[in-house]
């Protein structure tokens, strides 16, 4: 795939500008070919790419992800047979036996990350592809567009399929195993939605829309803006679609003394709003590294319990058992699964850990405004930000066992209490990722 660096301003010519949504530097748009994508010339963030036929090969994947989600939905996934008896479970009976077994937190984030959010990422593209492909205008586009960016962050239908290979592995033995068709629909909905999201184009959407701007305000580039951010110039990048705008005047109030870059991060939060998606606009997320540190520091005190107290509780013939993560972990390394047991040590006990400390390490530089390598900083932020969906694992994999694992005399298993403090540990990691504002780790060159 071809890649292009976009340039500082300083030609002697009108052009658009951009801003880089991790760093803020403002810089000068350039053409990318086909398929290929522009990065910012400073942390190399990617800005967005060009796709050919962009809309109409992501409408033809989400109308088949939304056929492949009725049926992964309505059929079993796997069944378990011992002695002539067939206990199968579908996604949703998962959901409710976890929800009846008294965990409803955990059966509601699990319905929300494997049902809910994947059927609204496939709806969305279809609410807002089809009628353009019709040649009409989607209905409430901005809105859709914003549900849709939140589907994609909390949908995690590949973390399922990784899930649900592991307690297979677990399964077989048990009893004999019997896969059943939204087993393989759900890895082919996987496919889809990661063709669809890959092949999506929001440029080229909004520029098809009536009635929106398709592009942000164009600067005479013999300005001084080189080296300088969006913020210091009064503009603000939308996070949604991209869209760059003037600041609204009580945001703008201290950008004329931008030597102290603090100063904005301090300003009201959601003073404007996109006059393209309607999303909340700030120079800076509001009390960023506030939330950052209060989830961080939530995340750690529950990552104890969900180490410690049993995550799951195996009723049988030979009596009671309780099983730790770490003890899950033994269980596949003794029976010969140790590919599986690399795997599920990394997702659930690994890449939590290293996620605290590397949130915690981003959060205290950016408090501390450390100008240490922020490139490589950068780097951390992306990389956390791409990992830590996949600790979700376990829960997947505690969720099939406790629906198939029902034989009452002869074995039942069901989820212990630190399967809802490992739960809570990933999503308050990831919305400490997501509190996080990567552009403080830039801020602070600005003060030297």
């Amino acid at each position: 795939m071809s890649e292009t660096s976009s340039a500082y301003l300083g030609h002697a010519t009108r052009t658009p500008v951009i801003a880089c949504h991790e760093c803020d530097l403002l810089q000068r748009e350039s053409t990318v070919p086909p398929e290929g994508a522009l990065r910012c010339c400073r942390c190399r963030a990617t800005l967005y790419r060009r796709h050919a036929n962009s809309l109409d090969r992501t409408l033809a994947y989400a109308l088949a992800a939304c056929v492949m989600w009725i049926v992964s939905n309505a059929f079993p996934i796997v069944g378990l047979s011992v002695n002539g008896d067939l206990v199968e479970t579908t996604m949703f009976g998962a959901v409710r036996v976890l929800y009846r077994d008294g965990m409803w937190p955990l059966s509601a984030l699990i319905f929300i990350t494997t049902m809910l959010m994947p059927a609204c990422q496939a709806l969305g593209l279809v609410w807002l592809l089809l009628p353009l492909r019709l040649g009409r205008t989607p209905y409430r586009a901005d809105a859709v567009f914003r549900s849709l960016r939140v589907a994609q962050e909390w949908g995690m239908t590949e973390v399922l399929i990784l899930g649900l290979l592991v307690a297979l592995v677990k399964l077989a033995h048990i009893a004999a195993v019997v896969t059943g068709p939204s087993l393989w629909s759900f890895g082919a909905l996987m496919l889809l939605l990661a063709a669809a999201a890959s092949a999506f184009d929001a440029r080229d959407l909004w520029s098809r829309l009536q009635g929106v701007p398709d592009a942000g305000p164009a600067f005479d580039s013999d300005t001084p803006f080189a080296g300088e951010t969006a913020a210091a110039c009064g503009l603000c990048v939308c996070h949604d679609c991209g869209l760059l705008t003037r600041a609204a005047p009580a945001q703008a109030r201290d950008e004329g003394d931008y030597a102290n870059v603090h100063a904005a991060v301090h300003v009201p939060a959601h003073a404007a709003h996109c006059p393209r998606c309607g999303a909340h606009l700030h120079l800076r997320k509001p009390d960023s590294l506030a939330r950052t540190w209060a989830c961080l520091i939530a995340a750690v005190i529950l990552y104890i319990p969900a180490n410690v107290l049993p995550v799951m509780d195996t009723s049988s013939l030979f009596g009671a058992q309780k099983d730790t993560i770490m003890s899950g972990v033994v269980y596949l390394w003794t029976s010969g699964s140790w590919p599986l047991a690399v795997l599920v040590f990394i997702a659930s006990i690994a890449v939590p850990m290293l996620k605290i400390l590397a949130i915690g390490f981003l959060a205290t530089s950016a408090n501390l405004r450390s100008t240490w390598q922020p490139d490589q900083r950068a780097r951390i932020y992306r990389l956390v930000e791409l990992v830590g969906r996949w600790s979700m694992l376990d829960i997947y994999v505690i969720a099939v066992l406790t629906a198939l694992v029902q034989f009452n005399a002869l074995a039942t298993v069901r989820a212990g209490p630190a399967a809802i403090a490992f739960g809570a540990v990933v999503v308050l990691t990831m919305f400490a990722a997501m509190s996080f504002d990567p552009r403080l780790i830039w801020d602070a060159r600005k003060t030297e």
